[in-house]
């Protein structure tokens, strides 16, 4: 939309314009050496880590995509003005340069990592989506994919979302250090994964391996040393004080998890408590270890005879999916492209009761996104308490539809969290389209 903005426009005022985009496809359009040069005036319209040092030397006037979008008659004659910073390295951001603090970059260094974990989301959780739908869900055992050819399918998913966390880190940590930054930001997301820090782990470890790699990559070494510095000593010393990072994060979640396991423990099965700590607890990271705590907790109670825990639980891990996807159906304008794309992804993953459907939009903007899906479950997760669910599988979501208890108060519980959810966000959202 930037592009077709400034394109557009360039055309009205009689300009010759050459547009480079860079979206979920790559890069299209790409501009030459030669372009760059004989150019009276470049605009970068960006909300993500693009290749800079091509523009070394070239005066630049740098805005968000928004920007390029309302205004790009303003900007079309600032950049001819000669208007803009003259760049001359990658080491500090131009609008920090400009705002006086880092707000712009960590959002950038963000959205990096999640615009590069999107496909991986849409495709792992598609692919689950349909392995389960197409096998379905056995009481007491829950998910039954037992077909050869689903069961390839299903481990297709799964490996997608084995990767997604250490590519959010990974390409957080590449857009703060550039290359140098990928293998220590890759290796502590994998971290994240092993200890079960999630994906607010993951974002954890790619802007600490980010940093570090930074710092490292600034020290002033001999002449001979500089050409190993990328390959060997900033990767090596980078992913071992991460490694140091995250094994002494992994200790403290999960003595964390035993300590919740046990506060639940001690709360009255089928309570209106229990289910709101548990809707509460679903929706905060996940995926991540509160998550499962509260995920195995109800698994656990099937086991003991006692499946109105699960109910509730069946019915809040769907809702944050359910919920952001609806979102992005009502309203739109809302939401970059590439999220309305993870919105379709995520009602997929929340039929089948996977959670994590969530998690770009949550780790594009958790303040909002993160209270809005916690308490949309929380509400569903007390309704199912009140109309006495149950749910007789280790699963969640409309998919368990034939093995649960009291089906109607399973559907209205479902519905009206996922609705709070996305009406509850949206509110708290503003337009980031002008169309």
């Amino acid at each position: 939309m930037a592009a077709s903005s400034l394109e557009k426009k360039g055309e009205q005022l009689g300009y010759e314009i050459k547009i480079e985009t860079n979206g979920s496809v790559g890069i299209k359009n790409e501009l030459t050496k030669e372009d760059i040069e004989r150019a009276d005036g470049i605009i970068l319209a960006i909300d993500k880590t693009i290749e800079m040092n091509r523009f070394l030397g070239k005066k630049i006037i740098q805005v968000s995509v928004k920007e390029a979008i309302k205004n790009p008659e303003e900007l079309i004659n600032r950049a001819l003005k000669g208007e803009g910073e003259v760049y001359y390295s990658e080491k500090e951001e131009l609008n920090n340069k400009k705002n006086g603090n880092n707000k712009v970059g960590v959002y950038k260094h963000l959205m990096n990592g999640v615009s590069n974990m999107l496909p991986l989301v849409v495709c792992g959780g598609v692919l689950i989506a349909l392995s389960i739908a197409l096998s379905g869900i056995k009481a007491g055992s829950g998910a039954d994919v037992t077909n050869p050819f689903f069961k390839e399918m299903l481990e297709l998913g799964v490996t997608a979302f084995g990767l997604m966390i250490p590519i959010l880190a990974g390409y957080i940590a590449m857009s703060i250090a550039d290359r140098p930054g990928l293998a220590p930001g890759l290796i502590g997301g994998a971290l994240a994964n092993k200890v079960g820090a999630g994906f607010l782990g993951g974002i954890v470890a790619g802007f600490v391996a980010g940093y570090i790699a930074k710092w490292v990559r600034e020290w002033k070494v001999p002449e001979g040393l500089r050409p190993i510095m990328p390959i060997f000593v900033i990767p090596l010393v980078s992913s071992s004080l991460v490694g140091v990072v995250m094994y002494f994060i992994g200790a403290p979640i999960s003595g964390f998890m035993n300590i919740l396991t046990e506060f639940l423990k001690g709360l009255q099965s089928g309570s209106i408590v229990l289910a709101l700590i548990l809707g509460l607890m679903i929706a905060f990271d996940m995926g991540g270890p509160i998550n499962k705590v509260a995920f195995l907790f109800g698994s656990a109670m099937i086991t003991q005879g006692v499946p109105e825990v699960m109910g509730p639980v069946a019915v809040a891990i769907c809702i944050p999916s359910l919920g952001m996807g609806v979102a992005t159906l009502l309203s739109p304008k809302k939401y970059e492209i590439e999220e309305r794309e993870a919105g379709k992804a995520a009602l997929a993953m929340g039929m089948i009761g996977v959670t994590e459907g969530a998690i770009p939009f949550a780790a594009a903007d958790p303040l909002r996104v993160i209270p809005s899906i916690m308490i949309g479950s929380a509400t569903g997760a007390v309704i199912a308490a009140i109309g006495k669910v149950t749910d007789h599988a280790p699963h969640g979501g409309p998919i368990v539809f034939p093995v649960v208890d009291n089906k109607l108060m399973f559907v209205i519980a479902i519905v009206v969290g996922v609705f709070v959810t996305a009406i509850l966000v949206n509110i708290l959202k503003k337009n980031k389209k002008s169309n």
